[in-house]
């Protein structure tokens, strides 16, 4: 982030310097041409037979001097852009590693299996961003099997989220009513918020659609009265209002253009849950992290560098340093050896004890005596080979 903000910095300077010579040079620029206007219409003006007289040739050569020097300058100026401009490069190459080679595996996308699958994640990404056109032609041209099974829901899902963008709750509506069993089960309270929305668009309308508002809330509020009564007691609190608007009651957050922008994504949550897919793409997810792990790793790697430790860290199967990703970053549980105080790996895995104590591989070595090994947490004597191996 320091760096985006030190080339921006550059930027800037940029951008108020060359407005700086632009404001300047329109303004010079427009004296020299009414200047150059005035004295052509005083020749025009003059006899066809006149003759300069010294004063008006002194005059001219004033404007041809006056001429030659804005050039001049608005050339050095140009100049002195360039340098500006110039040292934007320069700071995005001291700000910005090119070279990623040391922070990726040459392995990875080798092979016909493995860019078939990349393919695969791409054109799917696109499925879920709506670019059906786009996603077809990649299937097309990779040689994916094109099923209908992989862009129905997202097709669908996404017309869905197309209408409630414009306020249309319509396709919502139906896609909740129909899906209402598995919506519950997964206690989703999306079928309410957007019958909320809608009971808020009557109501919003005035006392004109009053009795409208009031056939809608009998007819579909009832059953959400035990999970939301506060919520539709508050709606009903707007009938009041109705004579002078609720923009000007107790109820004018009911108007709030972000309740929008919640109902989209608690819609694309639910609807991903029920249907068993992420939230996010897999490739925006892996795309994002990535950039969050970038910049620890290039760190890391001029460090060893400078070092002259390169050698560590050669085989690439595991990163060097821990990075956060945050919480939405985390999709598998981490255990963490209380004894040796080491995240447990493949070749050092978590066991559980007869005792029901966890602890990694290598401390359950480290800590047994021939056929015996007493708890660290517990007093129970146990038989090491007694040990299970645990799976998260």
């Amino acid at each position: 982030m320091e760096a985006c903000n030190t080339v921006e910095r550059e930027v800037d300077k940029v951008l108020l310097k060359f407005g700086a010579i632009s404001d300047h040079a329109s303004r010079v620029l427009l004296d020299i041409i009414n200047h150059i206007f005035n004295l052509k219409k005083e020749l025009e003006d003059a006899p066809t037979d006149h003759e300069l007289t010294p004063g008006q040739i002194h005059i001219l050569k004033q404007a041809i001097n006056k001429v030659r020097e804005t050039v001049q300058l608005l050339a050095t100026d140009h100049r002195e852009l360039h340098s500006t401009v110039s040292k934007v490069g320069k700071a995005i190459d001291r700000n910005f590693v090119a070279d990623f080679a040391s922070t990726s595996r040459e392995d990875v996308f080798s092979g016909p299996e493995k860019v078939q699958l990349l393919n695969q994640v791409i054109c799917q990404h696109f499925y879920r961003q709506g670019m059906l056109d786009i996603a077809e032609e990649l299937a097309k041209e990779a040689g994916l099997k094109a099923e209908e099974g992989n862009k129905e829901p997202f097709s669908e899902l996404n017309k869905i989220l197309d209408c409630l963008k414009v306020q249309d709750l319509g396709p919502a509506l139906e896609w909740a009513c129909a899906h209402r069993e598995s919506l519950l089960a997964q206690n989703s309270s999306l079928e309410f918020k957007l019958h909320r929305l809608q009971f808020v668009g009557l109501v919003r309308d005035g006392p004109s659609r009053q009795a409208e508002a009031v056939q809608y809330a009998r007819t579909h509020f009832p059953q959400f009265v035990q999970r939301h009564d506060k919520e539709i007691q508050s709606l009903m609190g707007t009938l009041l209002y109705l004579p002078q608007g609720i923009k000007q009651s107790p109820y004018n957050h009911l108007l709030d253009p972000n309740l929008w922008v919640e109902i989209c994504d608690v819609f694309t949550r639910d609807a991903c849950t029920l249907l068993g897919l992420s939230v996010d793409s897999p490739l925006s997810v892996c795309i994002n992290s990535g950039c969050t792990a970038l910049p620890a790793l290039l760190n890391i790697k001029q460090v060893m560098q400078q070092r002259q430790v390169t050698g560590i860290w050669n085989g690439k199967d595991e990163l060097p340093i821990e990075i956060d990703l945050g919480a939405e970053g985390r999709y598998h549980s981490v255990f963490a050896c209380p004894i040796l105080r080491q995240q447990c790996s493949e070749s050092n895995p978590p066991v559980r004890l007869v005792c029901g104590h966890v602890i990694s591989r290598d401390a359950l070595n480290k800590l047994s005596s021939g056929n015996k090994l007493k708890c660290p947490y517990c007093p129970v004597e146990q038989n090491p080979a007694d040990a299970r191996h645990v799976y998260f």
